[in-house]
């Protein structure tokens, strides 16, 4: 994947067309009377989620996101290069913790997580108009540096707002699709997983090898992120129903001779114009880098959304890819993961039978063998088949377990990556 390869501009789905269409007929306002118009809508969203599409869209124009993103985003950085002992309590004091080993100074990731709870009915409230200075006193009592004073509630603010999201985007996709499967199995789960990543800039791993006091280590490093300096996460499709992301926000931190002390970074744009976020296009079989306005939202279908709506979803292969030249810049971003209940019983239907090729290589992504030719052969090896980790009556927990096990498992296809 190169910087100047092929992008894929989103549509972009308007914040009061989501409201319109996941409200019920009756309270839809008047301008919005127009029904040729809602539906054209409709079938646009289709036409970007379902089998033909990429699998993802953009929704803008969200009240009140720009100042919570970029109020939360920067502090991925600066918790991810704080002193393990300072990060572990910042991170007690603020319910947050994380899901890889973060005393790994060469790591290229850092994740801070949260189970984030959500309203029932999102038609109650509007879950995205939160007036974040109402909340700011909320953390006051907490001990710790001031720059993340306010980073729990931030979190909780952006998370519960980007929840809504997915909530109303599944309801109006049920709409679409027929019933209520995408949204109840949502609102079952009553809570979906918000991760705040940090992926590390080369200059990172070497203020984290000062800071640790182990600078003799420095050409290791550089070795270690000029190897994996293609991507910055792996291919993967995420095994929830909808995945919901911040655009990625860009950090560029002057470098003062590997100096802990140049941990300041500043916003820049991206320096490709694009998020870094790549999918493999399954209509033209290559891969594609995805370009949003850095106020958007990107919502991505996973394998569950696919499996529960019987195929009129479709799951995104992607990865996040990362520039070659620029050794300063880190990126920054805040996902959600809406997923059903753990108890959830996924059933396959024919989707084994229509979607999974005779060698049993996963058709859905790629139209039959694609995952067999270049460039998605590599690819493919990375990505364990749906039906080697999908079997019938599975509960959704049971297929999570599998899924991380086929992936990143001792004998996983990403176990050494």
């Amino acid at each position: 994947m190169t910087e100047e390869g092929e992008t894929l501009e989103l549509y972009n789905l308007h914040y009061s067309d989501l409201m319109a269409l996941s409200s019920s007929v009756h309270q839809l306002p008047t301008a919005y009377e127009n029904v040729e118009y809602l539906e054209s809508v409709m079938s646009t969203i289709m036409k970007n989620l379902g089998p033909s599409g990429p699998g993802l869209l953009a929704i803008t124009g969200v009240p009140n996101a720009s100042d919570l993103r970029r109020t939360l985003l920067p502090m991925a950085r600066k918790l991810a290069l704080l002193n393990n002992e300072d990060r572990k309590r910042v991170l007690k004091d603020h319910g947050l913790g994380s899901d890889v080993p973060l005393k790994n100074i060469d790591r290229t990731v850092s994740p801070f997580a949260m189970q984030l709870k959500y309203n029932m009915n999102p038609d109650v409230s509007n879950l995205c108009n939160i007036n974040h200075a109402e909340t700011e006193g909320h953390s006051s009592n907490i001990e710790c540096p001031c720059e993340f004073k306010h980073l729990g509630n931030v979190f909780k603010d952006l998370g519960t707002c980007m929840i809504d999201l997915g909530l109303r985007l599944a309801r109006v996709c049920d709409k679409i699709i027929g019933g209520h499967e995408l949204e109840q199995s949502l609102l079952e789960s009553c809570s979906a997983k918000g991760r705040l990543i940090h992926y590390h800039s080369v200059l990172d791993n070497l203020i984290l090898q000062a800071s640790n006091g182990t600078r003799s280590k420095t050409k290791k490093t550089e070795r270690t992120c000029s190897n994996h300096s293609d991507l910055w996460q792996q291919w993967h499709y995420d095994y929830g129903v909808f995945t919901v992301l911040t655009a990625p926000m860009f950090m560029f931190a002057p470098e003062n001779n590997g100096s802990s002390k140049s941990s300041e970074g500043k916003e820049c744009p991206s320096p490709s114009g694009h998020t870094y976020l790549q999918i493999l296009d399954p209509n033209k079989n290559s891969v594609v880098t995805v370009k949003a306005s850095s106020e958007s939202f990107i919502v991505q279908v996973g394998e569950s959304g696919d499996i529960l709506s019987k195929g009129k979803l479709r799951a995104t292969l992607h990865s996040v890819c990362r520039p070659k030249s620029l050794e300063n810049l880190s990126r920054e971003t805040f996902v959600v993961f809406l997923q059903p209940s753990w108890s959830k019983t996924l059933n396959a239907y024919d989707f084994s039978v229509e979607s999974l090729s005779s060698n049993g290589e996963d058709s859905r992504t790629c139209d039959g063998e694609t995952l067999c030719q270049k460039p998605s052969s590599d690819i493919g090896k990375l990505v364990p088949p749906l039906c080697d980790r999908l079997k019938n009556g599975m509960t959704f927990a049971e297929f999570s377990r599998e899924t991380t096990k086929q992936y990143y498992g001792s004998s996983g296809l990403q176990s050494k990556r």
